[in-house]
Formats: structure tokens, sequence, C-alpha cells
């Protein structure tokens, strides 16, 4: 009697409309900066200790789940609050919540960089992408101390950094990070255990099972379907799917990726690039609305706003899409030393790869001068040292960039 009591308890707290769930959600996404660790830690205080829709243990076997799928952390876990409040209507309605706000940000900004002109709007422009120095530095630097402990970890992610630095082709990021869950294998199978009670959601095994059908079915037949159909909207549909299926170790692992899939063939200019990601530190919200930014200015069309929602349908489908066809199945899942071994590999790789990335092309297409080194040195210590909120770091490059700029030496 005494679990059934529990158990009608559990379900009465935990039951919801997804309308509850969408203005919540709405003002996280207006209110969370400072990356996917940092939103996790709003969502903790907000939903476990504040509103008590989800139990300590539950939320952080949540958090271990997102952690170890591909795709954005933070998003994945609000997502999943929403499923288990309001059903899979309460989690469209979280990450529309969470997603909308920076996403029409982004947009605007979008539309808006094109106008800027002169030496005050160039060395806006220019400041962005010093951030993207100081921001990338930051995210190598604490990945590589928490993914990357001993020795093999570290010389997982030296090998991931140096294929992708000498590889020219362009699967070089999925050669790496294939490899590095091949010798995380063998390799790194010495960490602790996962522990903690099984988490329960409303997902069936059949309903988990066709999603994950659908996850590869989608990363295998959407290249196939673009070479066939010659349509550009497939292709553009292609490149952000299976740059958000592919992102594992966080947020700022999409980086990369995306260069890989819109600058390489001529659709984004590396400036344009890395203007919009330095913008998005600036926003709270998920990181990968940058795909939302990316849609717009993409130049075969579809662009501006059909493009915008293609890139932000495209980037955050696979996430959700691999999230429902796990979560069923990660009690058991999570347990064996196998698999825990394979992502410790693969973590380690995706440090490699973001590491090549702060090379090329971000430090190598933004820092020129001793001016520039400065502005990004200020940034990374602004971040690292004094623990301040990304926001300060990009008004702080931002300013130094039109300085220069004035100043004539940017």
């Amino acid at each position: 009697m005494t679990m059934n009591a529990d158990s009608a308890e559990t379900k009465a707290r935990r039951a919801g409309s997804p309308l509850e769930v969408l203005l919540v959600f709405l003002r996280l996404g207006v209110s969370c900066f400072g990356g996917p660790i940092a939103h996790i830690g709003y969502f903790r205080d907000e939903f476990v200790l504040r509103r008590r829709w989800i139990d300590e243990q539950a939320f952080a076997d949540l958090v271990g789940l997102c952690q170890f799928l591909p795709g954005p952390a933070s998003s994945q876990v609000g997502f999943s609050i929403g499923l288990m409040r309001a059903g899979y209507r309460g989690g469209l309605a979280a990450w529309t919540g969470f997603t909308l706000p920076s996403a029409i940000a982004l947009v605007l900004f979008a539309y808006g960089a094109g106008e800027l002109g002169g030496p005050i709007g160039i060395g806006l422009l220019h400041g962005l992408k010093l951030v993207a120095v100081a921001i990338v530095a930051q995210a190598v630097f604490g990945m590589a101390r928490s993914l990357c402990p001993d020795r093999q970890r570290a010389s997982i992610a030296v090998a991931a950094a140096l294929i992708i630095l000498f590889a020219a082709s362009s699967v070089s990021q999925i050669a790496a990070i294939l490899l590095g869950g091949i010798i995380g294998f063998w390799l790194c199978r010495s960490g602790a255990r996962a522990t903690g009670e099984k988490l329960t959601v409303p997902v069936s095994r059949t309903v988990g099972l066709g999603a994950l059908a659908a996850f590869f079915a989608l990363l295998v037949g959407l290249p196939i379907l673009s070479g066939a159909l010659n349509a550009q909207g497939v292709a553009l549909f292609e490149a952000f799917y299976r740059s958000g299926a592919l992102v594992f170790g966080g947020g700022h692992v999409v980086l990369p990726l995306l260069r890989e899939a819109f600058v390489t063939p001529g659709w984004v200019s590396d400036d344009a690039f890395l203007a919009g990601y330095g913008a998005a530190q600036a926003i709270p919200g998920p990181l990968f609305t940058f795909a939302g930014y990316l849609g717009t200015v993409v130049s075969p069309p579809p662009h501006g706003l059909p493009g915008a929602v293609l890139g932000l349908i495209g980037i955050f489908l696979p996430g959700v899409l691999i999230l429902i066809g796990t979560l069923p199945f990660w009690g058991s899942f999570r347990e064996r030393a196998g698999a825990q071994a394979v992502m410790r590999g693969i973590n380690a790789a995706v440090v490699g790869v973001l590491g090549a990335a702060l090379y090329n092309p971000v430090w190598t297409s933004s820092v020129k001068t001793s001016g520039d080194f400065g502005i990004a040195l200020v940034g990374f210590v602004l971040l690292t040292v004094w623990r301040a909120p990304p926001l300060v770091a990009v008004i702080v490059s931002a300013l130094g960039g039109m300085a220069l700029a004035q100043a004539g030496t940017g």
C-alpha cells in the first residue's frame, strides 16, 4: 500500500500542463546565461529545490544520461523534465520555451550584422571573433582537466587533434571520434562505474526503439537523399542534422562540426561564422541556437527565416531522437563497463577535436596583431581566473575590438 501511495503522490506531483511547462522554460530561456553546466544548475534550483517537479536522484540520473549522449546536454535535460511533467507535448513546450529567446536574438543579429559598417561596426564584429578565442580556449582548458585526467585519455586527445590538423578529409572529425571510442574501449576501463536508482520516464521501449531507428535512418539516409535529389534545402538540413548528431562533450564541440559543414563548402564565410559564434556567447539559452544564425546568413537558399527554422529543427532533432530512444534502456545500459569505457575515449577525443578547432579556424582567422592577442588574453583570464560570466567577456572584447579599429591597429 505504501508503494502505491508513494507512486500516486509522485505522479500527482509530476502532473502538469504543456502551457505551465512553456511559461517556466520561457523565463529560463531569457535568464540562463553561462553555458550548459550553468543551465543545469539553474534547472536543479528551479525543478528540484523550488518546484519539486523531480527529485534529486532522478535529476542526477537524468543529467548523467544527457552528458553521456550526443547533443546539447542542457536542452536534453530540459526536454526530459518537460516530458516527465506533461508528456510529449510538455517536452516540446520545454524545448520551445528554452530555445526561442536565444534563437530570435541570433536571427535578429544575423539580419543586423550585414548593416554594420565603418570602423565601429567592423571593430565590433572583430571583437566578437576575438571573444570566440577566449570562450573556446576556456572550454578546451576546462574539458581537458575533467575529461583527460590520465595518460591514456590525454594521448587520445592529442591523437584526435593531430588527425584534425593534418587530415584533409571532410570526415576527419568523425574518424577522430570513432577512433577515440575504439581506443577507449581497450584502455579506459579503470574509472568508477556509474551508480544510482533507475530513472522512470513515460517512454515505452517500443517508442524508444522507433526513435533510435529514426535517428540512424536520418543520419545515414539524409546524405543519400541529398545526393539523389540535388536539393539545397535537403543538403542544408543534412548538414545541421549531422552536426547535431555527432556532438559529444558539450555545446562548444559543435563549432568544428558546423564550420566543416558550412564554411568549407563556401556557404558561410569564416568571418561571418566566427562573428555569429561570438554573438551567441552574449545571450542566454542553448549554444545550439547558433544554427538559427547560420540558417539565416547561409548563401544558397533557403536562407533567412526559413533557413533559421530549418537549422534549428535540424540541429536539435538528433539529440531529441536519441534521448527518447535511450531513456527506456538507460538504467541497465549505464552499468556496462564497456559502454562507459567507450564514452571515456569519445569524450577525450572531442577535447582534441575542439583543441584543433581552437587553432584553426578560431585562432588563425582572428588573432592577427598583438592587440588582438591582448584582447583574447583578457577575455580568457576573465573567464577562467575571475570566473566572470561570458557576457562580461563579450562586452570587453567587443569594446576592445572597436577601440583597435578606431586606433587603426585592429
